[in-house]
């Protein structure tokens, strides 16, 4: 029988655990979870591998990162090619160097370029602006100055001599300065016409010899556009100007008076008309719905193209002006200053008008077709945002549109469609497009754009000849954040599957990668192309058949890409 005491000291099973009301804390019932290691792991590997490829598609030399908003313009100096200026939604204008020393080794033997590599540095700031920077251009022939225009109505004019660029003047007349185009003309240096967003047309030049106390001179000034005048462009010779607004219309102005002294006159000079020539909407041969945006003139002068919306574009031609006008025209010009497009001298032949011959003997002055429509063309579906005409022999016309594509026309056989290059920027908008020189006819500030899908820096075509004239191959860039160069030669290929493919058969001979694009907050806003080595080298590279050794582009990132 066993002992009652031990029985009754004993615990029991129930007593030994814990009273609930003696507990600190009460931990409630957590069934098991699978380990989630694996699922912290995981993003680290594809950011690893996301950001390995961000830097295999980085083809840049160089890069300039100081902006703090998107680069809306650029510039190259026209001596000094490799100086490059930047306008951006910082409301700053950045002026540095893409002169940039040679690797030893290429890049493929450097260990992570892309994370190791610093910023260009700066030569100069340029602030001011109180809105962002929507114009640059440096005045020819020597780039003296450098302007700057802005959607604060500020034009601002800054001295190129001292490497601070120094700011010589600033005048503000329009609400917003949509473009700035220094005119090639060699008896008019630092002369250059302001499109406005309220219509406006300005012709200035800087000349701190007449009136050191105002520089800034206004020559000319026009009021017949009647919206935005979104684009404009001189004539080779600089001797013209011809501008488009949104509200449809096309005007050629004679702001020298050099058209006028050769005797040619608008059809209703009469009625004081300022323009040489001028087509509206209300001419339904020549309205474009919803606006012109893009304008480009043949280097010959006889004719022009612009771009508008739905696809559309008009060819017209130009008045002739021959080099015997110039001389007596250059002291009609100085009486003209300040006096506007009035005081020009009326009569004589007017342009589009039944005395036209449509020829133009060498060193004559000819109405010609001015203000004829010679062609009217739409293949694409969107708007056309960016036109080229090839400097030289080739005579095409290439039109980039925000449908991606970009065609390519002859014009000489009557504008018929070469190449339709569907999948140029894989359905992103086309901003630029522009063509080589061979420097044989051009000067070298003239207007400035694969293995399959790989994306990277030189797929060279087997079958293309590199030693080809320059004015043959096509650069271009857009919202994808890609620059891609284009042989035009031939007729178009066939059709491929995928874009790679398209690309490829429609004379993709190289391209470039290194901004953000294709929906991601990024896109190729510009680009300049240049030969380093100043203005000699340039020239020796170009007569040398170069399209151009280095791009330089201003991303909507806020990024600026060297690329050689």
């Amino acid at each position: 029988m066993g002992d009652p005491s031990r029985d009754q000291d004993a615990p029991s099973d129930d007593e030994a655990l814990l009273d609930p009301s003696e507990a600190a804390e009460i931990i409630p019932d957590d069934p098991d979870h699978p380990m989630d290691s694996d699922d912290n792991d995981d993003p680290e590997p594809d950011a690893a591998q996301e950001q390995e490829e961000i830097q295999l598609q980085n083809d840049s030399l160089a890069h300039f990162d100081h902006h703090t908003d998107s680069i809306f313009c650029i510039a190259n100096h026209p001596l000094a090619p490799t100086t490059i200026a930047t306008g951006g939604g910082d409301d700053t204008t950045y002026v540095f160097s893409a002169d940039i020393p040679s690797p030893v080794l290429p890049p493929s033997y450097e260990s992570s370029p892309s994370t190791s590599r610093s910023s260009i540095q700066p030569i100069a700031k340029l602030t001011g602006h109180t809105d962002s920077i929507n114009a640059l251009a440096y005045t020819l022939p020597h780039g003296a100055y450098l302007l700057t225009g802005g959607l604060d109505g500020q034009l601002r004019v800054h001295s190129t001599t001292d490497p601070s660029y120094p700011l010589i003047t600033s005048t503000q007349e329009v609400p917003e300065i949509n473009f700035l185009a220094p005119t090639p003309h060699p008896s008019h240096a630092n002369t250059f016409a302001l499109g406005a967003s309220d219509g406006s047309v300005w012709v200035y030049t800087m000349d701190p010899s007449s009136d050191p106390a105002n520089p800034l001179q206004v020559l000319q000034a026009y009021y017949l556009h009647t919206e935005s005048c979104t684009a404009g462009a001189w004539t080779p010779d600089g001797k013209l100007l011809a501008t488009v607004s949104e509200d449809g219309s096309l005007y050629v102005w004679d702001p020298f008076g050099e058209a006028a002294a050769a005797g040619i006159t608008s059809p209703s000079s009469s009625s004081g008309s300022q323009a040489l020539v001028g087509l509206t909407a209300a001419d339904q041969r020549f309205a474009v719905e919803d606006g012109l945006f893009s304008i480009a003139i043949a280097a010959s002068g006889a004719f022009a193209a612009v771009g508008g919306a739905h696809g559309m574009i008009r060819v017209v031609g130009l008045p002739r002006l021959g080099t015997a006008s110039s001389a007596s025209s250059s002291s009609t010009t100085k009486s003209l200053k300040g006096s506007g497009a009035a005081g020009k001298p009326k009569g004589g032949r007017q342009t589009g008008g039944p005395s036209s011959t449509g020829s133009n003997a060498s060193g004559s002055s000819s109405a010609g077709q001015a203000g004829a429509i010679l062609a009217s063309l739409q293949t694409q579906s969107e708007s056309i945002e960016t036109l080229a005409f090839s400097p030289e022999h080739s005579s095409l016309l290439a039109a980039g549109s925000v449908d991606g594509s970009v065609c390519l026309f002859d014009a000489a056989h009557r504008f018929a469609l070469r190449r339709h290059i569907r999948e140029a920027h894989e359905g992103y908008a086309v901003v630029k497009v522009a063509f080589g020189s061979s420097g044989r006819s051009a000067a070298p500030w003239a207007s400035q754009q694969a293995s399959s899908g790989s994306g990277g820096a030189g797929v060279d075509s087997n079958t293309r000849d590199e030693d080809a004239p320059a004015s043959w191959f096509l650069t271009s860039c857009g919202m994808d954040g890609v620059v891609r160069r284009w042989d035009c030669r031939g007729g178009t290929g066939r059709g491929g599957a995928g874009p790679a493919v398209h690309q490829q058969q429609q004379g993709l001979v190289k391209e470039w990668r290194g901004h953000r694009g294709e929906g991601e907050g990024g896109g190729v806003l510009g680009f300049v192309m240049i030969t380093p080595g100043g203005a000699a080298a340039a020239a020796a590279a170009a007569a040398a058949t170069q399209v151009g050794a280095m791009v330089v582009t201003a991303g909507d990132d806020g990024v600026s890409l060297v690329f050689g």
